[in-house]
């Protein structure tokens, strides 16, 4: 009996205190469109440095004179190192008509095999795309018989990782306070509306109410409140992310997609988030306003 009244008191809270509900699901869906808008940009901005990471790491493979049976033999070495994404085999005519293109007429002066060998040009991907692993996996494939030279962009790496490292600690420092603030904000919401309904909660005290039997209807409320928020908040999320990556997918700047591969997703952790902070913030109102309520006059 104590559900079905606790469901009941919970939906009328919305008729007794209309301004009050209203107040509390802007706010909250307020904060959560703050925290989704912070979280996505900050995925956003994060795999658009991973990518560019992961294209420049590549290491380049210079080769002694090989026939075809060795030029094999060496592609499927490579190929199986740890973390290779793709290979590619760079000829030395094909070298010779690149190394033209980018230097002109003064190309002729150094244009010749011994200059200019075939190589294996090997992209990593994810953690082996770091500075570290990319060191270590160039060291081990200079000791192979048959490579001249191992090439790969050191300072390049270095500088995107340190890039990365110093996005990553903004963007959880933001993140922090995002959340704190929308906490604040739900929580000050929350209880402005438990106190107008102060009054209840003491006339509850003094027929015995037990302080479970009297947050049941508030936590029921406030999870409520949450889910409309949550639900506000994603379609709000929804629209606002999608204009966003038609804006970069036209400029060209990125080509990057949805958390979890589709809006859907955004859209359902808004929800169970919203539900968990109105769940929350209720229950740390309720639980202080029963326990200061005084049952004297």
């Amino acid at each position: 009996m104590a559900l079905p009244y606790a469901l009941r008191e919970g939906l009328a809270g919305f008729s007794r205190a209309k301004f009050a509900a209203f107040a509390s699901i802007a706010a909250l869906a307020v904060a959560l469109v703050l925290i989704g808008m912070t979280a996505l940009v900050g995925w956003l901005v994060q795999s658009a440095a991973e990518e560019l990471r992961e294209s420049a790491g590549e290491i380049e493979v210079y080769l002694d004179p090989l026939d075809g049976d060795g030029t094999t033999r060496m592609q499927e070495r490579l190929a199986g190192l740890p973390g290779a994404d793709s290979l590619r085999y760079v000829s030395t005519a094909e070298a010779s008509r690149i190394f033209r293109e980018e230097f002109g007429e003064g190309a002729t002066l150094f244009d010749d095999d011994a200059n200019l060998p075939a190589s294996f040009r090997v992209r990593f991907q994810g953690d082996y795309a770091s500075p570290d692993s990319l060191e270590r996996t160039a060291a081990r494939v200079k000791s192979w018989n048959r490579v001249a030279d191992v090439n790969y962009e050191l300072d390049l790496l270095q500088t995107l990782e340190s890039r990365l490292s110093a996005i990553r600690s903004i963007g959880l420092g933001i993140g922090f306070l995002v959340v704190l603030a929308a906490l604040l904000l739900v929580g000050n919401t929350i209880r402005l509306s438990i106190y107008a309904r102060r009054m209840l909660i003491r006339t509850m005290k003094l027929v015995g109410a037990t302080s479970g039997f009297i947050r049941r209807p508030f936590l029921v409320e406030g999870g409520i409140q949450g889910l409309a928020a949550g639900a506000l908040a994603g379609g709000t999320l929804w629209g606002l992310y999608a204009i966003l990556l038609a804006y970069l997918r036209q400029t060209g700047v990125a080509d990057v997609g949805w958390p979890g591969g589709h809006p859907l997703a955004t859209f359902g952790v808004c929800v169970v988030l919203g539900l968990v902070l109105g769940l929350f913030a209720s229950w740390v109102a309720v639980r202080r306003f029963i326990r200061e309520v005084r049952l004297s006059a």
